[in-house]
């Protein structure tokens, strides 16, 4: 266990956090609730940065810190579509995604594959946090964020399986 992965450990941790705070009575959960979300997306940037400067990655890390991502995500778009902030079609869509990527997470993970994040998304999920961040603020400019972090996480999928796709026709060219 090192340092990324107890951050990790933590965003997880956060998830029922998140929870109680956004559904409790007290005055602006629903700010406190997104600067929970927000504290997990830190943790994220900061487990990251942490494991690749000091050689800390590990397989381990690899799938479960985007697992923890999803199941963050996921569970703060189940809450705000509950609250009617968000509509359900963008919970369905990314719930059908991220369950994608999961069950192809632990397929890979077995064949001893893993496709590291990469550009798209990243990308993708910041605009999530921002949507997020802005929903408190300007709730019609924060649903138009949330259609574009959507689309682009769709964007994301596809690059991912271009690049299993690739990896594998690489893996299975002859050696000359």
């Amino acid at each position: 266990m090192n340092v990324p992965n107890i951050l990790t450990l933590f965003r997880l941790f956060l998830i029922p956090v998140f929870v109680l705070v956004f559904f409790s009575s007290i005055q602006n959960n629903l700010v406190i609730a997104v600067s929970i979300f927000l504290l997990a997306g830190a943790t994220d940037v900061l487990d990251g940065y942490i494991a690749r400067k000091h050689s800390l990655v590990t397989k381990w890390g690899m799938v479960t810190d985007p697992l923890a991502d999803k199941l963050m995500l996921l569970t703060v778009l189940i809450c705000l579509a509950i609250k009617g902030y968000i509509p359900l079609l963008v919970v369905i869509l990314i719930a059908a995604k991220d369950s994608l990527m999961i069950i192809s997470g632990l397929f890979l993970y077995k064949k001893n594959t893993v496709i590291p994040a990469n550009i798209f998304g990243k990308a993708s999920t910041f605009l999530f946090y921002l949507a997020i961040f802005i929903l408190p603020i300007n709730k019609y400019t924060a649903n138009i964020m949330l259609k574009i972090a959507v689309v682009s996480a769709f964007v994301a999928l596809i690059n991912y399986t271009i690049i299993y796709f690739k990896n594998r026709k690489l893996e299975n060219t002859p050696s000359q």
